[in-house]
């Protein structure tokens, strides 16, 4: 039941304490939770850009609809999912994969071919839609793993994609930005959430038996 409790304790923090910061041990253990999340046929199509140096924050509050919290947390997190799927990032990552297996260069390329057969012919806007559903995965996992570690987060997707691309030049990486995790510590004076009761829908509504 430690994983329950522990997302019982979480919730989205508005207001962060800019005097407290999250160790670095901490931090890579919640990009390690990330990394090592599920994604589809293995392609980790996302990466995680980590954010502490105060002037680049600064640059990416514009357009942020919460931007003390981006000022004031410790990290922001940035998920950030390919803009679109190639013949090379697919060969890549397989390619790396049979590597540290101990396997032939070339494996799988029966099944790499069908994956480049499906999403090569795709426009780029849906390759994206898809990319970018992978990276949620590893943002949940990652605060569940904050939460394990009793660091406090509020994942947002209320901000300006162009800024924050512009800013990250994610575009020379190939990448667009998905969704943000601030993490760090609660300014308890100042965090309205805080006080309040942890509201979920009753179970009752939230799981359909099908019988």
């Amino acid at each position: 039941m430690a994983l329950i409790e522990d997302l019982n304790w979480r919730y989205a923090v508005k207001a962060f304490n800019p005097e407290k910061k999250v160790s670095e041990e901490n931090v890579e253990k919640i990009i390690e939770a990330a990394r090592l999340a599920p994604t589809s046929s293995g392609l980790q199509q996302f990466r995680v850009l980590k954010v502490s140096n105060q002037e680049i924050k600064e640059k990416l509050v514009q357009g942020a609809l919460n931007p003390e919290s981006m000022k004031d947390c410790s990290h922001v997190l940035v998920f950030a999912a390919w803009d679109r799927y190639t013949a090379e990032r697919i060969d890549k990552v397989f390619d790396y994969t049979t590597e540290e297996r101990g396997l032939p260069k070339g494996r799988f390329s029966s099944y790499t071919d069908q994956l480049k057969a499906i999403y090569l012919k795709q426009p780029a806007e849906v390759n994206f839609a898809h990319t970018s559903r992978q990276s949620y995965i590893a943002l949940g996992l990652a605060m569940a793993q904050a939460a394990e570690l009793k660091v406090d987060t509020c994942p947002a997707e209320g901000f300006s994609t162009k800024v924050v691309d512009e800013v990250l030049e994610l575009e020379k990486h190939g990448l667009k930005s998905v969704s943000l995790l601030y993490i760090g510590y609660s300014d308890e004076e100042r965090d309205w959430m805080k006080p309040m009761k942890k509201v979920r829908i009753p179970r009752d509504e939230f799981v359909i038996d099908v019988v």
